[in-house]
């Protein structure tokens, strides 16, 4: 089985084109995933982290928020000098000491943000949108005197006027800024909504932008995916989805639709699962069993019809492989196991049951099913022996 083959492109997907060449990730798990309520990664975990994200090949990584702390700081500028392929970036308030801060940390990148809404600037800020401007430009301009790449972020973007985004990502683009960013803070967009703001941006933008997603509606990866198809350059990641609230758009989950739906095959998918249990192991918070690309359940099979044709033909019931992205096949012996499912998954432990035994075998699996106690292989083969032995006796 290939591990996308030609029943895994969706027909419409082909009158679709997002340019591979146009299309980079940036990683924030290390910065936005750590905003986790309870998580805070040690050095030697980002590092680790960080080595991971560059071996799947992502091209920027968020390191930090060096003005957080001095150890916030000195990660940062360890991280930065790793020598990896992707760029290192940086958060910044639009604050001189914060931009100081990651000049000292010699990252590639800083992401200086200011909110603009309405809502922001009465209650944060308390300063006027001309106000926060004029914070922003001279950060920007210190930035890059000082030889760093910059990116604008446009905090709560998608609660500010269109023209207003558009009057303040043309002013910074005078200012040569190397990216401008549309930051969905509190997961508002839908995919409709993100692509026509990104559209509307591109209309009089020349700069790349990239696109921020949270999950509070359950649409973070929907929305960067719908934001690239409108033309975003640089989409904004964390792995297993964590970050604040609801967390932000998944990593694996936007690789694995990049590699299915668009063609870009860049990335190493493989590392994914590795990459997962990491940060669940680093960050404590643990995916849900039914998580898409590396859930516990994402590709484990108990029901009968769909063992049986797995076993025959995988690609019926899964999209992809699991060792596309470093997992693994598991099929569940349980409620809705039939007889030819069953056969098959002992088949390929390496028994065979005449039909006498198999019965027994199906009737035993049914009554620890339904008094809900799971079977695992170790499990499974006791019965088989124990079958096997008191048909001997008989």
């Amino acid at each position: 089985m290939s591990d996308v083959s030609e029943y895994s492109r969706n027909e419409l997907m082909k009158f679709i084109d997002i340019n591979p060449l146009d299309i980079e990730i940036c990683d924030v798990t290390l910065r936005d995933g750590e905003q986790t309520p309870g998580v805070a990664f040690t050095k030697s975990e980002k590092v680790a982290l960080a080595r991971e994200l560059d071996a799947v090949g992502v091209e920027v990584i968020e390191a930090g928020f060096p003005v957080v702390s001095s150890a916030e700081k000195n990660i940062v500028k360890e991280i930065a000098g790793m020598g990896l392929d992707a760029k290192t970036c940086c958060l910044a308030r639009a604050v001189m000491g914060d931009v100081d801060a990651a000049i000292d940390c010699n990252v590639d990148i800083v992401s200086i943000f200011i909110a603009m809404s309405d809502l922001h600037l009465k209650y944060k800020y308390h300063k006027t949108y001309e106000e926060m401007c004029e914070c922003a430009l001279g950060t920007i301009e210190h930035a890059k005197d000082h030889g760093l790449g910059v990116r604008f972020a446009a905090e709560d973007a998608t609660r500010t006027g269109i023209k207003r985004l558009k009057e303040a990502f043309l002013a910074v683009e005078d200012y040569k800024v190397d990216y401008v960013s549309i930051a969905d803070t509190i997961g508002i967009l839908n995919p409709s909504t993100a692509f026509y703001l990104v559209s509307e941006i591109k209309k009089v933008v020349h700069t790349p932008i990239c696109i921020h997603c949270h999950d509070d509606l359950g649409m973070a990866t929907a929305n960067t995916l719908a934001a690239a198809e409108a033309g975003a350059k640089q989409l904004h990641t964390t792995v297993n989805a964590i970050g604040e609230r609801a967390g932000n758009a998944a990593l694996e989950e936007i690789l694995v639709a990049l590699r299915i739906q668009y063609g870009i095959e860049r990335y190493d998918t493989t590392r994914l699962t590795n990459l997962s249990r990491k940060v669940e192991e680093f960050s404590g918070i643990y995916p849900a069993v039914n998580k898409a690309i590396v859930g516990k359940h994402a590709f484990s099979h108990e029901s009968g019809i769909h063992v049986a044709a797995i076993l025959e033909e995988p690609r019926t019931y899964e999209l992809f492989s699991p060792e596309m992205v470093g997992s693994k096949r598991n099929l569940i012996v349980g409620k809705h196991t039939g007889t030819k499912a069953l056969k098959g998954i002992i088949k390929d432990m390496g028994y065979s049951l005449e039909r006498e035994e198999l019965c027994d075998l199906i009737d035993r699996v049914k009554v620890c099913t339904e008094a809900k106690r799971g079977i695992p292989r170790n499990r499974l083969e006791e019965m088989i022996h124990e079958i096997k032995l008191k048909m001997h006796d008989m």
